[in-house]
């Protein structure tokens, strides 16, 4: 199991009905179903070959209908609501396509591939209680986001774009994102073809960036 994988993982509480959507491989599945952390699972994949996959891994489970795959878009076809929900490897667009016109589940953990901060947004709009929300390195940065469909307040336009954990507590990971986006950003000035307004708002995002940077260095 990969550290990506057993840190989305460690954030899955203990819950009645599990949903795992976009379920790859069924790790995340098979984790909640052997450490007792739910009753039933349902694995769930738009591609009936990516959810064979799950399905082989979870046979045993399956056959004792602890489990139930469902081939379907998102969280379509479940016969029920599940109190918590995992999607992880999808873009925020994506997340939000799914999470969009459903109450939210009770809790969730979300692992955008991009576009956090609208998932951020989205969620902080519906009142939902962000109780982890921080970036981690496993060959690449990830962004996690874990909470409550309740109890939420207000977030700041910064804890929106960079996730209220990093700024709380900066990591060095959080801080190695940062560096790495500082020198995309100084590589995409060097281009002559930029538009005017492109380069205005690619000089303000290098602003914050490094901001944020000067601001929880001595922290790291």
């Amino acid at each position: 199991m990969t550290k990506r994988i057993e840190t989305i993982c460690s954030h899955i509480p203990a819950c009645r009905i599990f949903a795992d959507v976009g379920c790859d491989h069924g790790y995340c599945a098979k984790y909640a179903l052997d450490r007792h952390l739910c009753e039933k699972v349902y694995i769930t994949d738009i591609s009936a070959a990516s959810l064979k996959k799950a399905e082989t891994l979870l046979s045993s489970e399956i056959a004792a209908k602890r489990c139930i795959p469902v081939c379907c878009d998102g969280l379509d076809g479940l016969k029920e609501t599940p109190d918590c929900v995992l999607i992880a490897g999808m873009g925020g667009e994506e997340i939000l396509h799914i999470l969009r016109n459903l109450p939210l589940p009770r809790t969730f953990v979300l692992q955008p591939m991009k576009n956090a901060d609208k998932v951020r947004a989205f969620l902080v709009d519906r009142g939902a209680k962000l109780t982890a929300d921080y970036t981690f390195f496993d060959g690449k940065y990830y962004d996690l986001i874990v909470g409550e469909n309740e109890g939420g307040g207000s977030y700041t336009d910064w804890e929106i774009e960079f996730g209220r954990d990093n700024l709380l507590r900066p990591s060095n990971d959080f801080a190695g994102k940062l560096l790495r986006e500082k020198t995309e950003l100084a590589n995409l000035l060097q281009s002559r073809n930029l538009s005017r307004k492109t380069r205005e708002e690619i000089l303000e995002r290098k602003k914050r960036t490094e901001a944020i940077l000067n601001a929880i260095e001595p922290d790291i």
